[in-house]
């Protein structure tokens, strides 16, 4: 049987260029039943059994015609069961381009732990952070097939995603400006890192993956790959303390990029109607200089967010597509991500994560704790490394320098009833841990109804 961990309960457009949406139809994951609807489609029907399926087809044949994963998965859970949304930064990234898909090629422990965790906790609806993407979305293909759909050690059974959405990010994408204000256009390493659009070593470095059991909307998506960081108003642009001015000339300023991979707004179909997956991965506010540029990016990364929850009012943003404003006042939805801000710890502008948990548009729950998390941040204190945050509620471990710390959250829309919710961290005793440890961050997620 899976671990699941529980605790008590207190407009449309078209996608980003190179995204794709995704039907799998084969194999069928075990959760997944075959839908009459499915019947419409010939290439899901063996001649051998068209004679046994005809009465089904003719049964069915006043229902609309789907596709049949649509159908297939519509079918799945009742309406009225809990929705499981979570959110993983799961570390499967190069370096080199192409690293990720040659990893995944061979026996990779750290995929297999990765993919036994999800196996273990089995969401509805979850994003990858730090997922390498390639333009063949190989990497995507291999970790559904050779990992998820394949027990693994510690994990549950088979997992299988019918649909998912993966697209273009910013990292790694050379931006042909000097970024980091160090004489040189691009370079090696890190100071090529430095000045792409969002902070990489290849593009599709530290990448975003959306997997659902669910329909996802695939005209209605929405990205803000290219939404420039100028066009916020009132954008923290970033001064150099010593003498007051801009860290970026007018010149640059106006051509940045405010998201440091993407933002991306995927709705998806579930029995509880059209829940929009909020998802993003600000960059950390660490590794700049005085100037503070990348706290002040992760400000307004984060910021981001509580704009679009502002509806048509927010008219500056505008989508990769044209399209301007804001989400509907009358959408669900749920922020997923590694934001990179603890709400009281850490070098990040604080506000920004806690105006965000506090928007009235989201839910107000119990924060998801975990056992391990509480046991390593005690760890930490007792080595002079302490927190002011609740230590049960830390959702990674990023070594001797920072702790452990909340970066990852799960934010659903007031419309949803809170089931329950956690961080798979089980303790060091629990049989477990031991596939716990794939990433320096652990899943979040969150039931609700």
């Amino acid at each position: 049987m899976a671990w699941r961990p529980t605790t008590a309960a207190n407009g449309a457009t078209s996608p980003a260029p190179g995204a794709r949406w995704i039907s799998a139809p084969e194999p069928p994951d075990p959760d997944i039943r075959l839908s009459p609807g499915a019947c419409h489609n010939p290439r899901m029907i063996r001649p051998a059994l068209l004679l046994a399926l005809s009465l089904l087809c003719a049964a069915c044949a006043h229902q609309p015609a789907a596709t049949p994963a649509t159908e297939t998965a519509a079918a799945t859970v009742d309406a009225n069961a809990p929705l499981r949304l979570a959110t993983y930064n799961t570390s499967l990234y190069s370096d080199e381009a192409g690293g990720l898909i040659a990893e995944l090629e061979g026996d990779s422990a750290h995929a297999r732990k990765i993919a036994a965790v999800l196996q273990n906790a089995r969401p509805d609806m979850v994003l990858l952070n730090e997922f390498d993407y390639d333009d063949a979305h190989r990497a995507a293909d291999l970790f559904q097939h050779r990992y998820l759909e394949v027990a693994q050690p510690g994990g549950g059974e088979p997992l299988r995603y019918p649909y998912r959405y993966l697209a273009p990010v910013n990292t790694g994408v050379p931006s042909g400006l000097d970024l980091d204000n160090n004489g040189e256009v691009g370079g090696n390493g890190r100071n090529r890192g430095n000045d792409a659009w969002g902070y990489g070593l290849h593009p599709g470095q530290y990448g975003m993956l959306v997997l659902s059991k669910y329909p996802i909307d695939e005209a209605a998506v929405r990205s803000f790959q290219l939404l420039k960081w100028s066009a916020m108003p009132g954008a923290l642009r970033p001064t150099v303390p010593a003498t007051g001015k801009p860290f970026w000339n007018d010149a640059v300023w106006s051509q940045l990029r405010l998201s440091s991979k993407s933002h991306w707004d995927v709705p998806v179909r579930t029995p509880k109607g059209v829940v929009h997956m909020l998802v993003a991965h600000p960059t950390p506010p660490v590794f700049d200089g005085k100037e503070k540029r990348n706290a002040a990016r992760n400000h307004d990364e984060i910021r981001l967010w509580q704009d679009y929850l502002s509806g048509n009012a927010a008219t500056w943003l505008c989508d990769d597509a044209g399209r301007c404003g804001g989400l509907a006042a009358d959408a669900r939805f749920v922020i997923l991500g590694d934001l990179n801000n603890d709400p009281v710890d850490g070098d990040g502008r604080h506000e920004a994560i806690v105006e965000l948990i506090e928007h009235p548009r989201v839910l107000r729950y119990p924060t998801p704790v975990s056992a391990g998390g509480e046991e390593a941040a005690k760890a930490y204190a007792a080595k002079g490394i302490a927190h002011r945050g609740a230590p049960a509620q830390v959702t990674g471990d990023f070594g001797p320098k920072a702790g452990a710390m909340r970066l990852d959250y799960v934010l659903p829309s007031s419309g949803f009833q809170y089931i329950g919710s956690g961080v798979f961290w089980p303790a060091s005793s629990d049989a477990h841990a031991a596939i716990a440890d794939g990433s320096d961050h652990h899943l979040v997620w969150v039931d609700v109804k």
